[in-house]
């Protein structure tokens, strides 16, 4: 990397974020919001201009990016740091160029303004997560202007396709370039260290250290074609109904993955409340302590919740032509989740709900992941997140959804959550993803770009 006119060791103590770094922060999450990647799924997406945009930042700093695409214009960047330590393990650093659709109509400002207003960016992908990108660029580039090198190799990774498939993207990287993420052992990425107000005062960053797997299900039922006037017991629409039915009321037991059972504890003690035995020989034991403890959380809670089990919510019924036809066959779509080590119950449940008239298979399949939160990896991001906010209060966190961490686990590397981000009281965060005014503070950015510059160079 090039750039400074001084290399300087790495340390959490070496200034490196200035008023440009914080500035570039804001200007480059506009920027990329004024890029519309829009990905409708299905291959339908354009990826390659806000590509172009952040290689074009990277070189301005000394790094060589790489363009690579598996389909014209569903373009991936990657590009390497050099560490000050050849032998220590690299650090990925990743994040997607892409968006879900946004309808203007329903917004206040245009999703593709990138507009800043009362101190705050607005657009699609404020915080899912071109915020992100834009805060590791200003970070890289901040790097080269103060000659600063952080201890390990850092290859930045910016991916198409995560919010459908991520088969132009992290998926096909990982595949057919692992070459360029040799030496990765650990990664970090989106949905993390954030501030999420208790309303009681209490600031809580939850550091992601997991993630529920992917199960994205197909359901066919068939049946006897027929006339709608006539009797028939072989109905496929019937028999998709009655299963759909099953799967969206069954109530999944509760299942503690590490890092679940990490945050219980930790929250536990942040309350006052005593250290829960969790005893999974008691599943109604188990079962009720939970729900005590989520009773007791108050609105903290919700970071808990959607990951104690795993879910199966019906999203798509497709069947039929006309009204006074029965079809010979009907289908469903389910989104499913899998908390670790919780995949095989998964499938032997959908066999038992589908039941014998029902068949089902996976459309899309991730594996849930887990990290550990012992690690001096997960110490470090904690300690970066309470040095420049010495009230936070750090907790583990699974993510109920998944990201890009899924197909680079395919190369031995483990990630965590971590985009740090201070949120005022009254922000919503969780509700800017995928929803309607999705907007990011100035400030937030600020916060985010300083902490990260001090975790990866600690690291």
């Amino acid at each position: 990397m090039t750039g400074g006119t001084t290399t300087t060791a790495a340390g959490a103590g070496t200034p490196a974020i200035d008023e440009q770094a914080l500035a570039e922060s804001v200007a480059f999450t506009s920027d990329l919001i004024r890029i519309d990647t829009t990905n409708r799924g299905q291959g339908d997406g354009v990826e390659r201009a806000a590509a172009e945009y952040v290689a074009e930042r990277l070189a301005e700093a000394g790094v060589e990016p790489l363009l690579l695409e598996k389909a014209p214009d569903r373009t991936n960047v990657v590009a390497r740091v050099p560490g000050t330590d050849p032998t220590a393990g690299a650090l990925l650093v990743h994040g997607h160029l892409d968006v879900v659709p946004a309808d203007a109509d329903e917004w206040s400002v245009h999703p593709f303004s990138g507009e800043v207003r009362d101190g705050v960016v607005w657009g699609r992908g404020a915080v899912d997560m071109k915020n992100a990108d834009a805060m590791v660029l200003a970070v890289v580039r901040a790097w080269a202007r103060h000659g600063v090198r952080p201890r390990r190799d850092i290859v930045l990774a910016f991916t198409a396709d995560e919010e459908d498939s991520a088969q132009y993207g992290s998926g096909f990287l990982a595949d057919q370039h692992a070459d360029l993420f040799e030496g990765c052992t650990e990664g970090i990425s989106e949905s993390g260290a954030y501030t999420f107000h208790a309303g009681d005062g209490r600031r809580i960053y939850p550091l992601a250290a997991g993630e529920r797997g992917t199960a994205w299900l197909r359901l066919t039922a068939n049946g006897r074609a027929g006339h709608g006037s006539k009797v028939n017991e072989e109905n496929a629409v019937s028999r998709l109904a009655a299963a759909v039915t099953r799967i969206g009321d069954h109530r999944w037991p509760v299942r503690l993955a590490p890092t679940v059972r990490a945050a219980l504890t930790e929250m536990a003690a942040l309350y006052g409340l005593p250290r829960p035995v969790l005893d999974e020989a008691d599943p109604a034991g188990l079962t009720a302590e939970v729900e005590q403890l989520l009773a007791a959380f108050g609105r903290a809670a919700t970071l808990v919740r959607p990951v104690v089990r795993n879910s199966s919510n019906p999203t798509m019924l497709d069947a039929g032509y006309k009204v006074n036809v029965i079809p010979g066959s009907a289908t469903g779509h389910i989104d499913g989740r899998m908390v670790p080590g919780a995949e095989e119950e998964f499938s032997r449940t959908m066999d038992e709900l589908t039941g014998p008239d029902v068949d089902w298979e996976f459309q899309h399949r991730e594996i849930p992941l887990q990290a550990p939160v012992d690690s001096d990896t997960y110490g470090v991001l904690r300690s970066a997140l309470e040095h420049f906010d010495p009230d936070a209060h750090v907790v583990p966190y699974c993510m109920s959804g998944g990201t890009d961490a899924k197909q680079f686990s395919r190369l031995g590397i483990v990630g965590y959550g971590f985009t740090p981000l201070r949120l005022p009281e009254g922000f919503d965060y969780n509700a800017m993803f995928h929803g309607v005014d999705e907007r990011v503070p100035v400030e937030a950015l600020h916060f985010g770009t300083r902490v990260l510059d001090r975790a990866l160079r600690a690291l």
